[in-house]
């Protein structure tokens, strides 16, 4: 059994939380920031939540000011004496969120793809032996194979950031058939001491599955044809021709860079897996 003031603290600290991550929400959608946490279509459901966690903050609230019960639950558990395990509970959820409130809304840039690790193109069947220019190497990689009979088509191939992943995957995926293709692409320079030959620097973006818990740093090898200094995190779009380079006896699609010029990071910087990239860029395609 718990004191009636013990039992009030606790629905008024539980109260004050779920109202936090309501407003956090809120203030997130708001701010237009909440493509920095999760991927666009969990962001409808995501809104949602603040009107449950304001309806069950109001009804602890409620039990704070006008309940009798000295029981936090009908199972009859004691709340812990302890205040050093109540706090670190708490803990839990405010730090977090008090975080969120303080530090600034930005998204992941060189110093998250360096702790995750940068990943080139070249792990898209690199091994495969292809006799006819655009023919699926097996059943995964049909999407793949029907992009790139579209892409080929460009005189310029446009990486557009709705189908960004699937298009460096078609182009890897063939990067012997599209040797010399000239091709646009923007994205975040990322470059360490692996990368650094005569200025080369990968060009990424993070990609999304479900929230930025789950982002991975997703690349381009770039190699410009005058070396070019850029600030950290800076966002460049650059233009060039898809050539073949060898890295660690790995074959990777690179691109010789002949265009390359300061971008502002766009308002949705991340990718997401694209359900039907055939049907979008077939679109696209058919509005020229």
């Amino acid at each position: 059994m718990n004191e009636p003031a013990v039992i009030r603290t606790h629905y008024l600290i539980r109260a004050a939380v779920l109202s936090g991550i309501a407003c956090y929400i809120y203030m997130l959608d708001r701010n237009e920031s909440l493509h920095y946490f999760i991927a666009p279509k969990m962001e409808v459901w995501v809104r949602l939540c603040p009107i449950p966690l304001v309806i069950i903050a109001l009804a602890l609230l409620f039990q704070a000011f006008f309940g009798r019960s000295r029981n936090l639950c009908d199972c009859d558990h004691p709340l812990s004496p302890s205040l050093f395990r109540n706090t670190l509970i708490y803990g839990i959820f405010l730090i977090p969120l008090l975080l969120g409130f303080l530090l600034p809304n930005q998204a992941l840039g060189t110093a998250a793809a360096r702790k995750k690790g940068m990943a080139l193109t070249g792990q898209y069947s690199a091994e495969q032996t292809l006799k006819e220019k655009f023919k699926s190497p097996d059943i995964y990689n049909e999407e793949f194979t029907e992009l790139a009979r579209l892409l080929y088509t460009e005189p310029v191939i446009e990486v557009r950031p709705d189908i960004f992943y699937e298009t460096i995957g078609a182009l890897d995926l063939f990067k012997k058939q599209f040797e010399g293709k000239r091709v646009r692409l923007s994205g975040f320079v990322y470059s360490d001491t692996s990368l650094d030959q005569h200025g080369a620097f990968a060009l990424g973006r993070f990609l999304v599955l479900c929230c930025t818990a789950d982002a991975s740093p997703f690349g381009v090898f770039i190699k410009p044809k005058k070396p070019v200094q850029f600030a950290k995190d800076a966002w460049v779009e650059i233009e060039g021709r898809i050539h073949i380079t060898t890295s660690q006896g790995k074959e990777l699609m690179s691109i010789e860079a002949d265009n390359t010029r300061t971008i502002h990071q766009p308002k949705t910087p991340y990718i997401y897996p694209n359900d039907d990239s055939v049907a979008k860029l077939t679109k696209e395609l058919n509005k020229k």
